[in-house]
């Protein structure tokens, strides 16, 4: 298997706006189904690198609701 390179994509057809307005565990639950294989959820303003991780979709979750989704 060869390795993810930067700039590599998982062969994923998700809109990351899509769950914007969910509620957490739902947002959690549905990208795992799409095939997300690490789903990462933060809260407002948190401190955060800017790696690029292939296989990534992050969730800024503000009261229980996805408020912002991106993926890497």
């Amino acid at each position: 298997m060869a390795p993810n390179l930067p700039g590599d994509t998982p062969d994923i057809q998700d809109d990351p706006e899509a769950y914007v307005g969910l509620p957490q565990e739902a947002a959690e639950e549905r990208a795992r189904d799409r095939g997300w294989a690490t789903v990462r959820a933060l809260p407002p303003g948190a401190m955060i690198t800017m790696d690029y991780l292939v296989g990534r979709i992050n969730f800024e979750v503000k009261d229980g609701a996805v408020a912002r989704s991106w993926v890497g």
